[in-house]
């Protein structure tokens, strides 16, 4: 029989604590008794229960007892210490230094819990009840989702399967090296807790557990609770991957699925959208405890030769399973990997309790950096193809009508031009089209000159998107018809579902047309359609400054009242200040950013924008960090900053970290690869938590959020978002189609190609430009600089260029690519190129992506410079990320040492040859 819950949500079962100014005194070991609380100054009252009760023994957590009823683990930063009584060895004290005092982590307890089932547990979904009715989620029309939702919700996942069996450990001691050790038996198992403190870190205690069972079935072990957190003292929680938040989420749904708080239930979490195995709490005292599993505990995604994404060997919560709130971790996973066992056969696995006096971020970089060795990727990382080539590449691709699957159709008596789409679209019958990046379009054009895009692909997409936007006069008038045509039936459409999104008017209205007419200002019919948006956004937007998700297309009622427009449908505002001028518009968006921040970025709570799995969180959340972003940039009110750098903050939990990274061999459809080369690590995922992309496909490489977090580890100086934008785009071979050098968009399809997603190439062009610039802003010291334009719609966050010239150490210059132009001589150097906007003169900033330094001998085409034209390059200098210039000999013999992820900016001067 399970031992009861003795110590559920109460701190009287201990006998002596202190905590700030109040002592409390336990009489006796009664579990009902409640403490008495006096003040300190009391001492006398203090004298004489201590008489009456009897000596209660109290040791400093520096110190030392040889009491045979109490044990301890005390170091500079941690102390603590367990006493025993007539149920077993409890946590008495859990203690950690803040500002050169001792504070309690939270309510102690060290219970622990183990389940068992002699049968493989029921994978029947539970009923989720809400407002004392149940919860049918999602609609059936969800496909893509709706199985995913009903396994999340299976008896093991909700916390409910197995029989729970609850104990403190009968007996403990302590060992070698101050070790301490607990064993305990129950009917089903024997285990065994081995504790001990880190000597490199001394903020964390190393736990090892061993299960041995005593009976066949089914079993799990759960990380012990350390120490509890009532709601009342939760700050912030969060699983990364999964949900976050300030406070327990009574909606199961908007928790669950949408990561908006913490759910109310135990729920345990599958590893493969854990981004970091790591769930923490900080309480209001600016205390965090976390859990983070030893590595090699969670699965591996690609074992050996095929896809194990979805193994579950690692459940996370943070909750234990009797609701108490406490970072847990369980394996195996009752019902699943290695949780079988037979009489006799043991499983053991290890963790660490890392408690801190700061706030979950250090935890959770600490768990990153010090236990997942994400630094340690960053060396391993080799690449067969920079992303310079990739650019040039994925330029032929898209200029190449039968791969890139090109279609100009005749639309209300215009031609209209864009991509096939053969993804999951409402009413598709294979002749979905669409265009991903208008920017990445004209940017383009622009910066090759080339008169292919020029002529057959801007003009087609240009006429798309005027035929995409409603201009009759309505409740709809200014808002995009549907992201996409469907040339069979010659009408365009939305993703998923009859409606209306105010965030699909930012984004293919609003940011599409702001995009060209950076390119084209004089567009007079552009700017009035971008006018025509902007009072549609206006008219919709709520006198708070939010948005409703969507509206019905034919009853123009709200739809998925449900959920709260947790997107940066602001942004779209903020374009047409930029482009129109008119501050009104400005206005708006500095009302609707006021309420997002507030309503969004400081509870943590998030929307997402892709209709066929219901607006659960995803990418949008970076976006809306670089749009927090562009509003401080105008506005240089500090609130915008501080909101993008949370939000940022939040959206590096979309970022996988685990597992570790090695050289490791694997096959991978039959071809050798290195573990690193496949690794999820530093990749996003589209949306992951219990229903997410995620789940079955794992992260994706399209890497839109590089460039912004080196804007914001410029910003801030912290060094992790510089890193995982490197180990995001850079090295990732095995992704990249060799004949189109387009990459896949899902990480389960490896180098399949851009599949049913041609246009994404514009996507990945995008991304790519907007983080090569920003690195080469970041390792100059701002030294080169180039205007960036407006965010591009639905993936993520970066932007455009070459609308307008840069400075490169001071100098105007023009943003140019051309194809042949530069031969770095090595694939881990990148290159971006620009032409001085007042002389002859080209500038070519090398960019080594590797930790080691390298030496480049560049190759240079003079006959690529300027179109139909032959250069002579009459000399060349080196400029160090220092702006000191150093003259070379002759241009046509360069040599380059460029130190690891450092820059090497070559200046040519060059005459033109008749």
């Amino acid at each position: 029989m399970p031992t009861p819950n003795w110590n559920k949500r109460r701190s009287g079962n201990k006998l002596f604590s202190r905590e700030e100014n109040d002592i409390y005194i336990m009489a006796g070991n009664q579990m009902n008794t409640k403490p008495m609380m006096l003040p300190k100054r009391n001492y006398f009252v203090l004298t004489f229960l201590l008489l009456v009760l009897g000596t209660v023994r109290c040791s400093t957590p520096q110190g030392k007892s040889t009491a045979k009823d109490k044990l301890e683990l005390a170091g500079s930063k941690v102390a603590l210490t367990w006493q025993k009584n007539e149920h077993g060895w409890q946590v008495q004290r859990a203690q950690v230094t803040q500002n050169n005092s001792w504070q309690a982590v939270g309510i102690p307890s060290g219970e622990y819990t183990m389940l068992y089932s002699p049968a493989k547990p029921d994978s029947t979904p539970v009923k989720i009840m809400y407002n004392g009715k149940e919860v049918d989620f999602p609609e059936p029309d969800f496909k893509y989702i709706r199985p995913t939702w009903l396994k999340a919700t299976s008896s093991v996942a909700m916390n409910i399967a197995g029989e729970a069996f609850y104990f403190f450990p009968a007996n403990g001691k302590t060992g070698a090296n101050n070790q301490v050790t607990f064993t305990h038996e129950t009917p089903v198992a024997a285990v065994q807790a081995d504790w001990l403190l880190d000597e490199k870190y001394p903020s964390d205690v190393v736990v090892q557990l061993t299960l041995t069972a005593k009976k066949d079935g089914y079993f799990s072990l759960a990380t012990p609770t350390l120490a509890t957190l009532e709601q009342s003292a939760l700050a912030w929680g969060i699983l990364p991957g999964y949900f976050q938040g300030r406070e327990l989420q009574k909606n199961f749904v908007l928790a669950y699925a949408y990561g908006q708080g913490i759910p109310d239930k135990p729920v345990v979490v599958r590893e493969r959208t854990a981004t970091t195995l790591s769930p923490i709490l900080t309480s209001a005292k600016g205390i965090s405890m976390g859990v983070i599993a030893n590595p090699g505990v969670g699965r591996d995604p690609w074992e050996k030769d095929h896809n194990t994404h979805k193994l579950w060997q690692l459940g996370l919560s943070l909750m234990n399973r009797k609701s108490e709130l406490t970072p847990t971790l369980y394996h195996p996973v009752l019902g699943e990997k290695g949780s079988r066992l037979q009489a006799g056969e043991k499983v053991t696995y290890g963790f660490r309790y890392t408690l801190q006096a700061t706030d979950w971020f250090t935890v959770y970089k600490h768990a990153i950096y010090d236990i997942y060795q994400f630094t340690d990727f960053l060396a391993l990382k080799q690449t067969k193809q920079s992303l310079t080539d990739r650019l040039l590449a994925m330029h032929r691709y898209v200029n190449d009508d039968e791969s890139s699957l090109w279609n100009v159709e005749d639309f209300e008596g215009t031609q209209i031009g864009a991509q096939s789409y053969l993804g999951g679209v409402v009413g598709s019958d294979k002749d979905a089209m669409k265009n991903s990046d208008y920017g990445a379009m004209w940017m383009l054009a622009t910066i090759t000159q080339d008169p292919v895009l020029q002529k057959t692909r801007l003009p087609f997409a240009r006429n798309f998107k005027l035929k995409q936007q409603e201009i009759a006069p309505g409740f709809f008038q200014g808002a995009a018809v549907g992201q996409y045509y469907l040339a069979k039936g010659k009408r365009f459409t939305e993703e998923w579902g009859s409606h209306v999104e105010p965030i699909s008017l930012t984004y293919y209205t609003m940011l599409d047309l702001g995009n060209i007419l950076l390119f084209n200002p004089q567009d007079k019919t552009l700017r009035e359609r971008l006018r025509l948006g902007a009072e549609r956004l206006l008219t919709w937007q709520k006198p708070a400054g939010n948005w409703e998700v969507a509206y019905d297309r034919r009853t123009q009622q709200p739809v998925y009242t449900d959920l709260t427009d947790l997107r940066p449908t602001f942004y779209g505002l903020i374009v047409a200040y930029r482009i129109l001028g008119d501050k009104k518009y400005l206005d708006a968006a500095v009302r609707g950013a006021d309420w997002y921040i507030k309503n969004a970025v400081e509870k943590g709570h998030f929307t997402g924008v892709c209709g066929d799995v219901r607006f659960v969180n995803d990418f949008a959340t970076g976006q809306s960090a670089q749009a927090l972003l562009d509003l401080y940039d105008i506005t240089k009110e500090e609130r915008f900053k501080a909101g993008a750098i949370e939000a940022a903050r939040i959206y590096t939990a979309s970022i996988y970290t685990h597992p570790i990274p090695t050289a490791q061999t694997k096959l991978v459809k039959g071809e050798e690869r290195k573990d690193w080369q496949i690794s999820q690590v530093g990749l996003s995922f589209e949306h992951g938590g219990a229903i997410g992309s995620a789940t079955g496909h794992g992260p994706i490489p399209l890497a839109s959020h590089g460039g912004l977090f080196l804007r914001i580890s410029q910003l801030t100086g912290e060094p992790l978002y510089r890193d995982m934008a490197r180990a995001a785009a850079l090295g990732r071979d095995a992704f990249v189609n060799p004949q189109t050098s387009v990459a896949s968009y899902y990480w389960r399809t490896m180098d399949a190609g851009s599949g049913p997603f041609p246009h994404h190439a514009w996507w990945q062009i995008g991304w790519i430009t907007d983080y090569l610039l920003a690195e080469a802003n970041l390792r100059s010291n701002n030294q080169i600089t180039f205007p960036r334009g407006f965010i591009t719609p639905k993936v993520g966050p970066h932007q455009t260029y070459g609308f307008a010239p840069g400075t490169v150490f001071n100098q105007p210059a023009n943003l140019v690519l051309h194809n042949g132009l530069v031969n770095a001589g090595n694939p881990n150097v990148d290159y971006i190129s620009a032409q001085a906007t007042d002389k002859n003169r080209l500038y070519i900033a090398f960019l080594n992506n590797q930790a080691n330094s390298v030496s480049i001998q560049p190759q240079l085409d003079g006959s690529r410079v300027i179109q139909n034209k032959k250069v002579n390059f009459k000399s060349a200098s080196v400029i160090a990320p220092s702006g000191e210039a150093k003259t070379l000999a002759t241009p046509q013999n360069i040599s380059l040492q460029i130190p690891g992820f450092g820059l090497s900016v070559v200046t040519l001067d060059f005459e033109t040859v008749n």
